[in-house]
């Protein structure tokens, strides 16, 4: 899926179960060419793991985290509690019979003072979101990219007109 070693951007998520839902955020960071450090880590089973990621990140080269998980959706905020990095957390659908995403939505959406957590949508939405948020962080001191995002929304622009004009 991605690189184990450093890029600008990592993608950690929580499980191997999360690799389908975040497939999309790490396309959407190679349409920008951005090869991302992809890993599972986990903030309650691999703590310590998660924690030296978080610490070390920055010394990689990594200037922006994206982290996914689900149910109890602690790894964006374990990220964040270890970094000074920009971290985009997505909250994903855990378990069968759960609250259908809402546990994990409200546990990375609700950091505490002072460890922040920049939150997107749930799922494959929020996947690719984050992806194109943490484009936009790189872009504040990257011309180049700025362009490519400069692109990427006369690109969208074109595909709604185009649908537009096919009702009409």
């Amino acid at each position: 899926m991605g690189s184990k070693e450093t890029g600008p951007v990592a993608v950690v998520m929580g499980s191997d179960s999360d690799l389908n839902v975040m497939q999309g955020c790490v396309e959407q960071l190679r349409e920008f060419g951005i090869e991302p450090a992809v890993r599972i880590l986990s903030a309650h089973r691999t703590p310590q793991a998660a924690a030296e990621f978080a610490q070390t990140a920055e010394a990689r080269g990594v200037k922006v985290i994206i982290a996914a998980a689900g149910m109890a959706a602690h790894l964006a905020g374990a990220m964040a509690a270890w970094s000074t990095l920009p971290v985009i957390g997505v909250p994903l659908v855990g378990g069968e019979g759960g609250p259908a995403g809402l546990d994990a939505l409200l546990s990375t959406v609700q950091m505490p003072p002072g460890v922040p957590v920049a939150t997107v949508a749930l799922g494959k939405a929020g996947a690719k979101n984050a992806a194109i948020l943490a484009v936009q962080i790189l872009a504040l001191a990257d011309a180049s990219l700025r362009e490519k995002l400069v692109q990427f929304k006369k690109r969208q622009e074109q595909k709604v007109r185009e649908k537009d004009a096919a009702l009409q």
